[in-house]
This record gives structure tokens, sequence and C-alpha cells, in this order.
């Protein structure tokens, strides 16, 4: 069973990046009153994900989590739904959920936007976001994410 596509409200900002940077779909909603949320995640079929009791209650099959600890947040993902992955992706845009592909060549803006030499010649997979155009590669940022997960993959179920 793959992992479901997800909506989180605006108190899961950090958790909504961290499963897109595994390559879950995940639509962070801000702004928006519960019954829009609802609506929302009804008419997309997609899982609310959120800290609010009351929220969670108002919609079937919700997932409520208990802490406000990022580690425990993605934890208790796992446990719920042991399909999402666990390796960067570069499937989803971190910023925008949008879809990232692999552009045939670097595109200009690439050394303003910071893109290392070695991955602008060509040595190494370049990613970009086909909505925002945001540009990923596997660096040290990428090197760090993987920790993270690890480390809290690690602890084990919240």
């Amino acid at each position: 069973m793959s992992a479901p596509a997800f909506l989180v409200d605006e108190m899961l900002g950090r958790l909504a990046r961290y499963l897109r940077f595994v390559g879950c779909d995940v639509v962070y909603a801000r702004g928006e009153d519960d019954a829009a949320l609802v609506r929302q995640a009804r008419d997309a079929r997609r899982v609310l994900v959120t800290r609010d009791r009351a929220l969670a209650a108002r919609l079937p099959g919700s997932l409520l989590l208990e802490s406000a600890e990022l580690g425990a947040q993605w934890r208790a993902v796992r446990r719920t739904w042991p399909s999402v992955p666990t390796d960067v992706a570069f499937r989803r845009c971190s910023v925008c959920n949008g879809v990232l592909s692999r552009p045939a060549a670097a595109p200009p803006e690439a050394e303003a936007s910071g893109v290392p030499e070695r991955v602008r010649a060509g040595g190494e997979p370049l990613y970009r976001c086909e909505t925002c155009g945001k540009l990923y590669w596997d660096g040290s940022h990428t090197a760090r994410i993987r920790e993270t997960i690890a480390a809290w993959e690690a602890r084990g179920p919240p």
C-alpha cells in the first residue's frame, strides 16, 4: 500500500516539508477555517493531519498528532502509514508541493540560485519544480535531512 495524499493544517508546516522531501503529496493549508479544511480534504480525498483534536474529530480517517515535537510527529505518521518513504526522493517541491523533473541541462538561473558548478556541469542530477521553478540537487542539505530522518527512525515509535 502506498502512502496517501495528505492535507496538513497550519500547525504542521515543518512536517509537511519533510513529507515532501521523501516524495509524499502534501498540501499545506494555511489560514483556512476548519470547515474549509474538512471540505478540502474530503473533496481531494486527502488524509487530514492535524494537532487540533476538534478538527480531527470532524473528519473520520484524520490523523491527530499529539506531540509538538517534529520527530514524534514523523514517527506517528510512519507508524500509521509504514509505506511513507524514509529517503529523499526528489519527486515533490518542499515549498509548493509541485512535481520535480530533471531538466535536460542546467537552466541559466542555476548559478544565481547557488547550484554548485559540479551539478551545473552535469556531474550530478538537478531537479526543477514544474510549478514554482525552485531548483534542487543532492548536496549537504540533503545529507542533513537524511541524517535527521534516520535519527527519528532509530528512536522507534513515539
